[in-house]
């Protein structure tokens, strides 16, 4: 592995760009006279199956795998029309799937890469679909490690010539405290403005978030203004084995004591198995509970309203990450894990 000098900047620069460049204007799907679809579907899990119409008792006419790109031509049947973020049918190119299972990546695409970063790292998202990570060491050379997924979140520390001789940035993972490359334009580095608070001036007991378990909804407030009101995935119970940790979301009340914006979950191994449980990278976390159990960000599922996790409350991205800029205490930018006596937060 060859650290980057000044002429190689200048090298891997014109390389990377001139691969933006070149980018294929269609993302592999073949052009045609038909409307171009909506958005791409990743899915999420082994594997999915594909109906005949928008409904689950229809026939099976086909199967989809695990990170398949789906092209989504419509959206149907949404199970609670008035949020956002309900689960939904898409019809395909042929059929149509349950959004239960994928991910949508439609924000997808190459980026430019940065050749310099704080000594303290810079948060930054994966911005393709799924990116491969690698490992290098003196011993075994460049080894797969993690297949990491859009919009999840990772501490860049720098960025080095990778295993095509062009520039990949070096993430630490804050879990292991181990050091893998992903190629730069797969990132898009999270800029400060994107971290600032919001609502700062609003008075610590005036802000309080309340989960509601049987609706599977959170609502956020100041004083009595609801400021968001979205679908969210809790615990699901009795999952824990003995000795383990419950599965279900506690009741009570609690505060967030704890902020990361980037952190792995799962049981902590090093793997290239896609289906391994190992969740490098979760965004935007907010710890309300000594167990562990966070608001955060979630690139496995779409299936808001119905309890799916290990006991955390998932959230879309984007919703975590405003929680995460709403709520005390604030996260200041460069800080691994910002710990404080936090918004109030209510679980019934």
């Amino acid at each position: 592995m060859k650290k980057i000098t000044r002429r190689d900047f200048l090298k891997l620069s014109g390389l990377a760009l001139g691969s933006l460049a070149f980018r294929p204007t269609t993302d592999g799907y073949p052009q045609s006279d038909s409307p171009p679809p909506i958005g791409i579907a990743r899915v999420t899990i082994k594997e999915i199956d594909l109906f005949k119409e928008p409904t689950a008792d229809s026939e099976i006419i086909g199967a989809a795998r695990r990170d398949q790109l789906l092209p989504v031509y419509e959206e149907l049947n949404l199970v609670y029309p008035e949020y956002a973020n309900s689960p939904r049918w898409y019809r395909l190119d042929q059929g149509f799937a349950a959004s239960s299972y994928t991910q949508r990546v439609d924000g997808r695409g190459l980026h430019k890469p940065v050749y310099w970063f704080p000594k303290e790292g810079q948060i930054g998202e994966i911005g393709v679909p799924y990116t491969r990570s690698y490992r290098y060491t003196d011993t075994y050379g460049w080894q797969p490690l993690y297949m990491l997924y859009y919009q999840s979140a990772h501490w860049i520390m720098d960025v080095d010539e990778g295993p095509d001789k062009r520039p990949w940035y070096k993430l630490l993972d804050e879990l292991l405290n181990v050091e893998y490359f992903v190629p730069a334009t797969h990132m898009r580095v999270v800029q400060p403005e994107e971290l600032t608070p919001i609502s700062p001036e609003v008075p610590w007991e005036a802000k309080r978030i309340e989960v509601n378990l049987l609706d599977q909804k959170l609502t956020a407030y100041e004083s009595d203004k609801i400021v968001l009101h979205t679908l969210v995935s809790t615990g699901i119970p009795g999952m824990n084995l003995p000795g383990q940790i419950p599965t279900e979301t506690p009741k009570g009340r609690f505060n967030i004591e704890v902020k990361m914006p980037s952190k792995h979950m799962g049981d902590g191994h090093l793997t290239s198995d896609i289906f391994a449980y190992e969740l490098p990278g979760v965004p935007w976390n907010s710890f309300f509970h000594e167990t562990g159990v966070a608001f955060h960000g979630t690139f496995w599922h779409q299936n808001y309203g119905r309890k799916m996790s290990h006991g955390c409350v998932n959230m879309t991205p984007e919703e975590a990450k405003w929680l995460y800029r709403w709520a005390f205490p604030e996260a200041k930018e460069g800080v691994w894990e910002q710990k404080g006596f936090g918004t109030t937060v209510w679980v019934t």
